[in-house]
């Protein structure tokens, strides 16, 4: 893997590090295939219950692309067409990755920044982190792919005011717009991702599996099958089940085997 995109494991828990901290951890072309490989390889990992998107230095997320390799990578459609498959992979790759994901927001989130941060399930920021797209000052627009996890998180009324103005934005106003979950002290924002990750964890692992693509599917207006409804009793089925009831029951922890 990429110096420039880390993986780390702490048991169920894999954290996805932009590690550029030189450079705010701008995303280029090759951080972007990279990140769609790592996210792809975990979410393959049957033992994984939990994965964390930070940038590396505990100054900014990312500020987005790095504008300086415009002149080599995009500087005309056709550059700009392979580089958007690239970044169109990686962020598929996180809109459909089974496990459960939470995005570590210190500081800067703007730009492609927020487009990772927006298709992770959960977004905890500090109170001094800052967001926005102000893409319309480069004269570039955001494309399908791209603007989707926006308009899901704020609708289109609010997405479209974030792209018009090109504004930079506080916590605060990203909350209220519902662009994160939740805000913590600068100095507390990793201890409290992290906690978020580990409650994620000792959850049942095929529940959280089930109930991200269930929402998924809601979304979609066609009426659910009768194999669709019935895979809301699958999870009867299962060992995770006996063990979590009994548990319960029992007043004890519950220690789930994913199965």
């Amino acid at each position: 893997m990429s110096e420039t995109i880390l993986i780390e494991r702490d048991g169920p828990i894999a954290t996805v590090v932009l590690n550029r901290p030189e450079k705010l951890n701008a995303m280029t072309k090759d951080m972007w295939r990279r990140l769609g490989e790592a996210v792809t390889e975990l979410a393959a990992d049957d033992a994984l219950r939990c994965l964390v998107l930070r940038g590396a230095g505990g100054k900014s997320f990312s500020p987005g692309n790095d504008i300086s390799e415009f002149e080599t990578e995009r500087s005309n459609q056709s550059q700009a067409k392979a580089y958007g498959i690239v970044l169109h992979k990686a962020l598929t790759a996180l809109k459909t990755c089974r496990h459960p994901t939470v995005a570590l927001i210190e500081g800067v989130c703007v730009g492609g920044g927020l487009e990772i941060a927006a298709l992770c399930d959960l977004r905890i920021c500090g109170e001094s982190s800052r967001f926005g797209v102000p893409i319309n000052r480069l004269g570039l627009v955001m494309a399908y792919p791209e603007i989707d996890g926006l308009r899901r998180l704020v609708g289109p009324a609010a997405a479209l005011e974030i792209l018009l103005e090109g504004r930079v934005f506080g916590a605060a106003e990203a909350r209220d717009k519902g662009l994160v979950t939740r805000i913590a002290a600068d100095g507390e924002v990793e201890a409290e991702a992290y906690e978020t990750a580990r409650r994620i964890a000792a959850g049942a692992p095929l529940v959280a599996r089930w109930h991200k693509r269930f929402l998924s599917r809601l979304e979609d207006p066609a009426p659910l099958s009768a194999a669709e409804l019935d895979e809301g009793y699958d999870c009867y089925a299962t060992e995770d089940f006996q063990i979590g009831y009994r548990a319960f029951l029992e007043k004890k922890t519950p220690r789930f085997e994913g199965r």
